[in-house]
């Protein structure tokens, strides 16, 4: 069976892959995950169309049916999403599954069947679009989103480590550092993280009134900042709270909009 996932959550996505195997419905090689609207988009011009998408609704450059609006998409969508008051409805009778995360191994078995069943009752490997995903559910669920919802900022990173996976919640994240094309997430400790994504990427996922950027290369979290001094050049040393050695330091550019972000 031909799979793509839609997920910008590296944990999420491994999660997916591992159930699809479980399954069986992952064989052969693993099927691409792909973490942004701009690469899905890319992906659908150049490949043929899969018999099943895993979708989640935000992802790294926006919401997903900022991609679906783009892009006619065929087949089933089963979505992988946190949102609850007004998917549902929205979904329920137009052959659309969904699984609400964090989600279970029977959850998803039962989605899956949901699909293998539309699938033998129509009697072709994929519903008619018009049955998928109408222009009047798009109206709907765009306009839903939003007016409705709030933005599910990112509440933890998962790090690969030598012996597996390591969560890190983004709470004990004290700032963001992008060195040599990786980027960072220190802890309180001092501990150094590395992250998936660039520096860019990462903060959309961020909530701004957490998180504010001192520089290109660096993000501080508001729980750790204890004061901040001027600094050379119309520049802001900022000490942080907990961590010993050097403060951080602002750009000249920056500095008035950190400013802002420091008076909430």
């Amino acid at each position: 069976m031909n799979i793509l996932i839609l997920e910008d959550e590296e944990l999420a996505a491994r999660q997916t892959v591992e159930f699809l195997r479980q399954a069986g419905g992952a064989t052969g090689a693993a099927p691409p995950v792909l973490r942004s609207v701009e690469k899905a988009l890319a992906w659908l011009q150049t490949n043929s169309m899969p018999d099943l998408i895993f979708s989640d609704i935000e992802l790294l450059d926006g919401n997903v049916f900022l991609l679906y609006e783009r892009f006619q998409v065929t087949c089933p969508i089963i979505f992988t999403t946190a949102y609850d008051q007004f998917l549902l409805p929205a979904f329920r009778g137009n052959g659309i599954a969904y699984l609400l995360k964090p989600f279970t191994y029977e959850q998803f078995q039962e989605a899956l069947a949901k699909y293998h069943g539309l699938k033998t009752s129509l009697g072709r490997p994929v519903p008619e679009p018009a049955r998928v995903l109408t222009p009047d559910v798009l109206r709907e669920l765009s306009q839903a989103l939003r007016q409705n919802s709030q933005p599910q900022y990112k509440q933890r990173f998962s790090v690969r480590m030598r012996n597996g996976l390591y969560v890190l919640p983004v709470e004990e994240v004290a700032y963001m550092q992008a060195d040599e094309g990786v980027v960072f997430a220190v802890d309180r400790a001092g501990a150094r993280y590395p992250l998936q994504g660039t520096l860019t990427e990462l903060e959309r996922q961020l909530d701004p009134t957490r998180f504010g950027r001192l520089n290109r290369s660096e993000l501080v979290n508001i729980a750790f900042v204890e004061k901040s001094e001027a600094y050379f050049n119309n520049r802001l040393a900022v000490t942080l709270r907990g961590l010993p050695g050097k403060p951080l330091l602002t750009s000249t550019a920056q500095t008035p909009e950190f400013r802002r972000w420091l008076e909430g």
